[in-house]
């Protein structure tokens, strides 16, 4: 690998493993997330990333502050569907974070941001619970 885009890597190594951080430090931040079922079973060369992937996965839904739930293949369409994004909720604020391929978009604006939560509290009740979605990845694991 080149040097400069080995160094860019790291830095993005790095910042990532900063992000994990806030799950798990004194006063850990909410995480509520839903994964398409779809990317757990994503086959890679090495499998043994995916088990490790999958448990990390397990070990934080774990944790009080923190929801993961799946969405099964065999769901009906749903607003997921039309790509992810992550609400970002602040003391005075809520934000909404999309990326695309260039750029990264956030979006304030209080409608927008309310019909954003709206959706995913559909994607919430569509998802399997955070319990079935223990199971869930669980056995996508042992299939490993």
């Amino acid at each position: 690998m080149a040097e400069g885009v080995e160094a860019k890597v790291d830095a993005l190594v790095e910042v990532r493993l900063a992000r994990q951080a806030v799950l798990t430090r004194k006063n850990p931040v909410a995480l509520w997330a839903i994964i398409a079922e779809a990317a757990l079973r994503v086959r890679i060369r090495d499998q043994g990333v995916m088990r490790e992937q999958l448990s990390r996965l397990l070990a934080l839904s774990q944790r009080p502050n923190a929801n993961v739930q799946t969405m099964p293949s065999d769901a009906p369409p749903h607003i997921g569907q039309m790509g992810s994004y992550t609400l970002l909720g602040f003391d005075d604020l809520d934000v909404v974070h999309t990326e695309t391929l260039t750029s990264a978009v956030y979006v304030e604006d209080r409608n927008q941001v309310s019909a954003y939560r709206d959706g995913f509290g559909r994607l919430q009740a569509s998802a399997l619970s955070v319990e079935a979605s223990m199971d869930r990845m669980t056995e996508i694991r042992a299939q490993l």
